[in-house]
């Protein structure tokens, strides 16, 4: 079993190890779910990049230097999906929204229902009769991995055949992912129900499973619901208008600032510090905002080694805080005098949803938030706007960018 060490080397070590076959090998074999300690073909860098510990910028090189950008246009294609996901959730914030508003619904309704508690604790503890189905739901929970075929195989029964509320199941899923992100789940979920690409759900079919698992799992045509047409009726108006990105604040100069550290980006040594007025370092816990239900305590284990390893690399004496209450954060930042607090740029997901609580009670004692986003971003992010295909076509600009940028 593949074992996840939450630091940048492990990332990079795993990163330079899979680079042999970035190529023809991932495009071939990508598809196929071998199972548990198995996944030989994908990379399974998704945690380390999930954290920034490595970047989409540093795969990306490594596939190219490798194998040239022909060979290697799946797997940087790949890549560049998960920059897509999170530039068009933060064009369209209402959508998640949404989903934080529809799970809470579904976790109300939960208490009250005795049968739908039933189902989903069958369908958590893969106790449904459904071999493949049981097989990923346990593989889920006991790594924090589940190959990405297998996983919209997984949604894909969970809203159709087995009929469960889908946000019940974008939250099992973010509730255990080591790599957990709030766009690519939400989005990928949306995605199977039909409901991203609209009135085009995905079936989880039997010959499919059969033939992308080796023969591992062969459920009956009978064992699966028949899809054809989505949940698209559950939200008739359609797709909200897509929005402008957010503003940010720039960090001033000569002013006090107080250096956060979060599992958004644990690369802060990218960020140009050295003019900054640093008084006080600290990494903010957050796991536990995934959901109102338990986190995993692997999910936890994972993130809190990430921000640890940040920290050593920063060098410096940091603090340790917890997203829990926001007036935690102002006492830290006024505790150091700071007027200002510095972070890597947050999308839109729980800790967004946080911080923009924190900000009031920031701004009643004359403490802003800075961030900044990531040049890689934002070359994607404007172009996330529909669907992949806009992006799809900055590829030849995104990666000329990115040989520029390993120039300079």
């Amino acid at each position: 079993m593949t074992e996840h060490i939450a630091t940048r080397s492990a990332g990079k070590m795993a990163m330079t190890s899979f680079a042999a076959s970035m190529g023809t090998r991932y495009e071939t074999g990508r598809n196929y779910d071998c199972g548990p300690g198995r996944h030989n073909d994908v990379s399974m860098l998704s945690p380390y990049i999930r954290c920034r510990l490595i970047t989409e910028r540093e795969v990306i090189m490594a596939a190219l230097a490798a194998h040239g950008p022909d060979d290697a246009s799946k797997f940087i294609e790949e890549v560049i999906w998960r920059g897509y996901y999170k530039g068009w959730l933060e064009r369209r914030p209402n959508v998640w929204h949404s989903y934080v508003t529809g799970r809470n619904t579904d976790l109300v309704a939960l208490k009250r229902d005795r049968r739908l508690r039933r189902d989903l604790e069958l369908a958590e503890t893969g106790n449904t009769g459904l071999a493949c189905f049981d097989s990923w739901a346990q593989e889920l929970v006991g790594t924090g991995y589940l190959h990405n075929h297998a996983r919209m195989w997984f949604a894909s029964i969970w809203i159709f055949t087995l009929e469960l509320p889908w946000r019940l199941g974008a939250d099992f899923f973010y509730r255990h992912l080591l790599d957990g992100d709030a766009a690519a789940n939400t989005l990928n979920w949306r995605w199977a129900a039909g409901l991203h690409t609209r009135g085009k759900p995905y079936p989880a079919r039997h010959d499919n499973i059969a033939t992308f698992t080796n023969g591992r799992f062969t459920p009956t045509r009978a064992e699966l619901a028949t899809v054809t047409r989505g949940l698209e009726a559950s939200e008739p108006d359609g797709l909200p208008t897509v929005q402008a990105m957010r503003d940010i604040q720039s960090v001033k100069s000569n002013v006090p600032t107080a250096l956060l550290v979060t599992v958004e980006d644990c690369l802060v040594e990218d960020f140009d510090t050295a003019g900054m007025d640093i008084c006080s370092t600290a990494t903010l816990a957050t796991s536990h905002l995934r959901s109102p239900r338990p986190v995993s305590g692997a999910v936890s284990r994972f993130e809190n080694m990430a921000l640890q390893d940040a920290a050593a690399r920063l060098g410096k004496t940091t603090d340790t805080l917890c997203a829990t209450d926001p007036a935690g954060l102002v006492a830290w930042a006024a505790a150091a005098k700071a007027k200002q607090i510095f972070t890597p740029y947050v999308t839109h997901g729980p800790l967004r949803d946080w911080l923009d609580a924190a900000q009031p009670i920031l701004a009643a004692h004359g403490i802003t938030l800075c961030e900044q986003r990531r040049d890689w971003d934002m070359l994607i992010w404007p172009h996330a706007t529909a669907g992949f295909f806009k992006v799809r076509k900055q590829i030849p600009h995104i990666l000329k960018q990115t040989m520029d940028y390993a120039q300079i």
